[in-house]
């Protein structure tokens, strides 16, 4: 919006020339969305206080877990409005990977927020069904992708995925990126809901994740870098930094209240949106093969959860004390911070791994 607004003026005030730069944007995107965590942070935390929109703490988890009881949830109400009201003022909405960045942030979080409404306020233990919420993931994924393969952003890489540390190959998935889109959108969004178990775990490496595709989106965006890298040019992706920032901003602004002993939880209503965001951006940018090395602790949560149901199901024996992973850790004896800051000492190593193949391409 203040792009929009202020930009066209820069032929008659020099000073808003500024507007043009996405690292300019980007910064001020960030910074917008620590301000409104921490003005809006308190109050929400006190309505959902007096509303009584408590965590239900589930049985089969850890003991330890059953002090959270009465830590207010749904916080994901503040994630939202920390991404998409900066978006709104620093974007250029005209672009069409921020268009669809937001689409699915507010469908996501939507999927999200009725989980949550249904679980909290009415008071229904599981929530929104699993099959419904799946069905909403599933038609997002769907619908972006046969939009993306039928009207193409890059003209030149519609179906195409970048394949991590090799130099100038692809994989064409053709009429298959339809269900590729889908799965990416419906997998991160359920991995990161599944790395949602401890205070700050999901929230601290969702801000890892956006900050590396923040500047991925950026040197994809740039004709000169991306030449240089020897990576895919992709016109207008570069404005995703400036989206990506906002978010990175508000999981920081978030995990001021949700660091241990949490003040509160994002519940579904964040987590499903910023898994889906994370997939998207990674579809966006062609990095969905790299979303896997990104998001490596995410993948990680979600295996092992699949190999645990699996085993179970076929032998009646559990691989792992319990999951979600960070569960394991739990009940091995490692304190809940330890679990918190090892995971996060891994996924910004895995970042760190993620960007190192721009330069070995």
């Amino acid at each position: 919006m203040l792009y929009h607004l202020l930009y066209p003026l820069h032929t008659e005030i020099s000073v808003f020339n500024v507007f043009r730069y996405i690292t300019f944007r980007s910064a001020y995107a960030m910074a917008t969305a620590l301000l409104i965590s921490f003005v809006l942070g308190p109050a929400l935390i006190r309505l959902l206080r007096r509303t009584q929109m408590y965590q239900v703490i589930r049985e089969e988890g850890p003991k330890t877990h059953q002090a959270k009881a009465g830590t207010p949830t749904m916080g994901g109400l503040l994630i939202l409005s920390s991404i998409i009201v900066p978006s709104l003022l620093w974007c250029n909405l005209a672009n069409r990977y921020v268009q669809i960045a937001l689409l699915t942030t507010l469908w996501t979080g939507a999927i999200g927020f009725i989980d949550d409404y249904l679980r909290v306020v009415r008071r229904r233990p599981k929530g929104l069904v699993g099959r419904y919420k799946l069905i909403g993931q599933m038609s997002l994924g769907l619908a972006l992708g046969a939009f993306l393969y039928f009207s193409p952003i890059a003209k030149d890489a519609g179906t195409l995925t970048s394949i991590p540390f090799a130099k100038g190959l692809f994989i064409n998935f053709g009429f298959f990126f339809i269900l590729l889109v889908a799965l990416v959108v419906t997998g991160a969004s359920n991995a990161v809901n599944l790395a949602d178990g401890i205070d700050g775990l999901a929230i601290g490496l969702c801000a890892f994740c956006f900050l590396a595709f923040a500047g991925l989106s950026y040197v994809s965006g740039h004709r000169v870098f991306s030449d240089y890298l020897n990576i895919m040019y992709l016109e207008g992706s570069g404005e995703l930094a400036v989206y990506c920032m906002a978010v990175v901003g508000a999981s920081l602004g978030f995990l001021w209240y949700n660091a241990h002993p949490a003040q509160v939880f994002m519940g579904d209503t964040g987590s499903l949106a910023l898994g889906g965001s994370l997939g998207v951006v990674a579809v966006l940018l062609k990095r969905e093969l790299l979303l896997v090395i990104i998001g490596g602790v995410f993948v990680a949560e979600a295996l092992s959860v699949m190999i645990q149901v699996t085993s179970f199901k076929l032998t009646r024996r559990r691989i792992f004390k319990m999951s979600p992973l960070h569960h394991h850790f739990e009940l091995s004896g490692w304190h809940e911070n330890k679990v918190v800051v090892r995971f996060w000492i891994v996924g910004a190593l895995l970042v760190l791994l993620s960007l190192s193949t721009l330069k070995l391409q």
